[in-house]
Parts: structure tokens; sequence; C-alpha cells
């Protein structure tokens, strides 16, 4: 039996991250507004828990990669997904797990440039027997590579 799954990343500003990532890996933001909409009207959730264009949730968004199929009843991405949600301790260390971006050495160092004009910054580039990629953070922090 295989699983669905979708990774999840904790953040200070999931809306931020969302865009930093959708335009990172070629992605979409989530719009979630069909489901809002939904939950708003039945009076499950209140006005202070969406953002105001009733697109998404104040404290999550999501970016979903633009082939993959959506639930027409949610907005939600049924297949390659990141979900950012917002949590109140800051970032602490290094990552455990983290996202692997591959350019290729002919795009790697064009791909970091553009990176580093989205937000992101260098760590640190790594040359090593067998490998060669360049470590980078996110605007909160969260370490990823470029290969």
């Amino acid at each position: 039996m295989t699983l669905e799954w979708k990774l999840v990343v904790d953040c200070a500003d999931p809306h931020a991250q969302a865009a930093f990532w959708a335009q990172a890996l070629g992605y979409e933001v989530e719009d979630n507004s069909a489901l809002v909409g939904r939950l708003l009207a039945a009076g499950v959730v209140g006005e202070e828990a969406v953002t105001p264009d009733h697109a998404a949730f104040r404290t999550l968004r999501a970016v979903r990669h633009p082939d993959d199929p959506v639930d027409p009843d949610s907005g939600t991405g049924l297949g390659r997904r990141i979900l950012f949600q917002a949590v109140p301790e800051p970032k602490a260390g290094k990552n455990r797990l983290h996202i692997d971006l591959h350019a290729g050495p002919e795009r790697r160092d064009a791909e970091v440039d553009r990176l580093t004009a989205l937000g992101a910054t260098v760590l640190q580039v790594v040359r090593e027997p067998g490998s060669h990629h360049v470590t980078m953070a996110d605007p909160e922090g969260n370490e990823f590579d470029v290969q």
C-alpha cells in the first residue's frame, strides 16, 4: 500500500513562505477560496481565521505543482505539495529535512543568483568528491540545496 503525502514546513509567515517557494519552484500558490467560503457560510470559522480575500487561512498557505490535479471542492493540490503553517516559536538549529533543487551543473550558478534575488541567502558552497552544490536558506532561514 502506498500513501499520499505533503511536506509541511513550520514558519512565522506562511504567506510569504508560500510566495517565495512558488517562485523558487515554479509552483502555484493554492486558492482555497471554495473551502474557505463554505466554512465561513457554515459558521465553522470566522473572518479572523481567513485572509481578507478569503483565498486561504491566515495561518496556513500551500503551494502545488501546476501539473498535478486539484480537488475542486477545496482548491487543495492532490500531488506534489508543500504546506506552510504558522507556529509561534522561531526556527532553532539546522533542519533535519530539507529540499534539494536539481538545476544541473550548467544552470546551478544562475539558479543560485535567481533564488538570491527572491530573498534566499547562500550559506555554503560545497565541493566534495561526487557532489558540488550550494546550501542556501529561504527567507526564514530554512536550509535547502541547489545541485
